[in-house]
């Protein structure tokens, strides 16, 4: 019996991993570990820190699809909605710990800007791309409803309640006040993971505008065990390096904001824009092959993780943060944030959308962007 010979060309070769998926986040993790902590980069370092930023959200786009692909839905959208949070919550408790009382709204301006551009941004530009792509995009009501229902009790109880309570004053909660938020986003986030993943997942998986399932993408064979975990190791370097790049670049960013005249806390949505990139191209990619489901899921998987995974962490940080830990929204942000949740609701309900509601959201967005240069 002859002996059972292997094709080359299934073997992995040193080319198969010498791609630019596989060297940009390297390169961008090594950048990250020479300029961090530097505070005066000259024009040429921060163009190229600026360059390997964008390969390093490229590439964590294009892992994150492969997992995806591997795992199916809705644990592709999970998996990146959940690392770059995880990775963001870290950088927002470091700057917390390590900034003092002057970071005391820190954690409630950046989860605010991720939940609009989220909600706004991401789901706008995703109905936006595929209703112009495919006339009418169709996504489970169901599960997109449970999702949203979700996100807005998460919001209101964390950021909203605070600016009412009695127990200390200004916008904060009082200890056990923050300790029932944490362990309240908690429960609600382990929930919704739970329904999306287990007894109700059909209800996050893509459907035609007739409500039938769809049927997976089938234009490339799954990846391998290997290299699905090869992608999933270079995706959390690509996150890594995303989020601590652009904490590199705050500086010039800060430089350029003030520069320009807008106030100081724009800097925070700047960094939310950039930290959120991956999830925003994902979203786009998949509503351009109308799988608009999977576009909702990062989006408002994205926005329920920043606040479900934040607030309990820097409940725990609270323990070593010196000052006020300002929670609670300003009239402004409360009316944005209201008018939101109307208008995805009306967007959610029918099942169905077109440009219009996608040109909604971004109007939204727009808003939000342009009260905060112009408070």
């Amino acid at each position: 019996m002859a002996a059972k010979t292997t094709s080359p060309s299934s073997q992995p070769t040193l080319k198969t991993y010498l791609t630019w998926t596989t060297i940009a986040p390297l390169i961008a993790l090594v950048l990250l570990a020479i300029t961090w902590g530097s505070y005066d980069l000259g024009i040429v370092p921060v163009v190229l820190v600026a360059i390997a930023l964008a390969g390093a959200v490229l590439a964590a786009v294009h892992h994150a699809e492969v997992v995806a692909h591997r795992v199916g839905e809705p644990y592709g959208s999970l998996v990146l909605a959940v690392a770059v949070t995880i990775i963001e919550v870290a950088l927002i408790v470091t700057l917390m710990i390590s900034g003092g009382s002057e970071t005391s709204t820190l954690a409630r301006d950046t989860v605010f800007a991720a939940v609009m551009i989220t909600i706004n941004g991401i789901v706008g530009i995703s109905l936006l791309t595929g209703s112009l792509r495919h006339g009418l995009v169709a996504f489970n009501a169901e599960g997109t409803g449970a999702a949203l229902a979700t996100v807005t009790a998460l919001a209101v109880m964390t950021m909203v309640v605070p600016t009412f309570t009695t127990s200390e004053p200004g916008p904060e909660f009082s200890t056990p006040q923050l300790v029932f938020a944490a362990i309240s986003s908690l429960a609600l986030y382990a929930m919704f993971v739970s329904t999306q993943t287990r007894r109700h997942r059909d209800f996050f998986l893509p459907v035609s505008p007739d409500g039938r399932p769809l049927k997976a993408d089938e234009h490339a064979e799954p990846p391998t065990n290997r290299e699905t975990i090869t992608s999933l190791v270079l995706l959390l370097v690509s996150l890594v390096a995303v989020v601590g790049l652009a904490k590199v670049e705050s500086p010039a960013i800060e430089d350029a904001v003030a520069a320009a005249g807008f106030p100081q806390s724009f800097v925070g949505v700047v960094i939310a824009l950039l930290v959120l990139l991956p999830e925003t191209i994902a979203a786009v990619n998949a509503a351009r092959r109308d799988r608009i489901q999977i576009s909702l899921n990062l989006g408002l998987g994205s926005a329920m993780a920043s606040i479900g995974l934040t607030v309990p962490a820097i409940a725990i940080a609270s323990i070593w943060l010196d000052g006020p830990l300002n929670l609670g929204l300003g009239p402004t942000q409360m009316v944005l944030l209201a008018l939101t949740v109307v208008v995805s609701v009306l967007t959610v309900v029918p099942g169905r959308a077109t440009r219009l509601q996608g040109g909604v959201h971004l109007v939204l967005l727009a808003a939000f962007v342009f009260l905060a240069i112009n408070p």
